[in-house]
């Protein structure tokens, strides 16, 4: 059998006033997700372990069957990992994003969604400003870069600047755990108000301003770690190969650890103007290679973040429409039986603009199952699958139990 999930991130949501208090997923046309589910198997998972914030990298590591508590080391380090930097015994890394403050008060958490490559020639700017033998700078994708510092220390809160959109800067920076982090702190703090005077006045903000857009005038680092110990994954489950398709450097770090081959999509943006289709032709190609595919689709959370519902559905329409159809349609077809896996990894409410810890809907299916009652994908419906609520490693022991 071969394998594949399919991971709409954000996907879930609450009942909304504007969708006439449906949910995105009800709201939005899923002839092939419903089909899944009127032929499938369904149930609730659990994504989010006690005691952690439910961010997208604690989130994917349990969907993919990791004991978050004994692995987890930071989202820095996960996507060091994806963009091929080291991290040595004695570094720590941060994810680092480009962020718009404006009035004091932290706009968004994306800088509007700064292109590439207007957001690497900000990232080198800063490093030739405030880089040095312990600090240094590196570029990612759009918002999401990196920052690397030796003999850091992670004992920090941290708040993420997707959860707290409007809110004022100031009281949000960095705050050491112990005594032992001030230092830590106190020097990521200066390196953020720092990055403030640097950017304000760059070209390229000042080209953003002129055109209407939001401004990169901010560095925001956060959720910080050392060098995880993660097990691949064709040691915990049955499967001898396996890939991950994102446009998110987060999760394709993730799957270095894991032991996938990570898979770059021309066009893949992680936006609402990604190339699906492209997504789901490189899922099919590596499932004729490979036993597993991890296939991760950003724009739904990105939709939740922004608060605009409308676009969530049409982000949800197009991964059925645009990779669900072919990919169900292609794999009917397959010598091989496969597993094809639906789900969220975790909540973003569109009225909340934030991730929430709550269970998300998941479907499974492969040809010949027996199906239960379900008759549609949503996060109500899956209630009355025959999994219940699955935690922690239970999900990827029952897809791989299977047959």
């Amino acid at each position: 059998m071969k394998y594949i999930i399919i991971l709409g991130d954000g996907m879930a949501d609450e009942p909304i006033p504007e969708l006439g208090n449906k949910t995105p997923l009800q709201a939005a046309r899923t002839p092939y997700m419903d089909l899944l589910a009127r032929k499938g198997m369904n149930g609730l998972l659990d994504t989010i372990p006690e005691g952690f914030s439910p961010g997208s990298e604690i989130a994917n590591m349990a969907v993919m069957g990791y004991d978050v508590p004994k692995v987890y080391e930071g989202r820095g380090v996960l996507e060091a990992a994806s963009m091929g930097v080291d991290i040595l015994p004695d570094e720590m890394a941060m994810r680092c994003n480009l962020v718009c403050i404006e009035d004091e008060v932290l706009k968004n958490h994306s800088a509007g969604h700064i292109s590439t490559a207007e957001a690497t020639e900000l990232i080198a700017f800063l490093n030739e400003r405030l880089g040095n033998d312990s600090v240094r700078f590196y570029p990612g994708v759009s918002y999401r870069n990196l920052l690397k510092m030796k003999n850091g220390n992670k004992h920090l809160r941290c708040t993420p600047p997707h959860d707290v959109p409007g809110h004022p800067f100031r009281p949000l920076l960095i705050q050491p755990e112990n005594d032992e982090a001030k230092a830590t702190a106190e020097k990521l703090n200066s390196l953020i108000l720092a990055s403030q005077q640097l950017l304000k006045d760059h070209p390229i903000n000042r080209k953003r301003i002129q055109k209407g857009k939001d401004p990169a005038n901010s560095i925001w680092p956060w959720s910080p770690g050392m060098h995880p110990t993660m097990k691949p994954l064709n040691e915990m489950f049955p499967i001898r190969s396996g890939a991950v398709i994102s446009a998110v450097d987060l999760i394709m770090g993730i799957g270095v650890y894991a032991g996938l081959e990570t898979v770059h999509v021309e066009g893949a943006t992680g936006l609402y103007d990604t190339n699906y289709a492209g997504k789901a032709e490189a899922a099919l190609k590596q499932l004729q290679e490979k036993d597993f595919v991890y296939l991760h689709i950003e724009a739904p959370d990105e939709a939740g973040h922004e608060g605009n519902a409308p676009l969530k559905v049409q982000t949800i329409e197009d991964i059925d429409a645009k990779v669900l159809k072919p990919i169900y349609e292609a794999t009917e077809k397959m010598d091989d039986t496969v597993v094809i896996s639906v789900l969220p990894d975790h909540p973003t409410p569109c009225l909340l603009r934030t991730h929430t810890r709550d269970a998300v809907p998941f479907v499974v299916y492969h040809r010949g199952m027996q199906p239960d009652s379900v008759q549609a994908y949503d996060e109500f419906s899956a209630r009355k699958g025959a999994f219940g609520l699955l935690k922690g490693d239970e999900f990827m022991k029952t897809i791989f139990s299977l047959r």
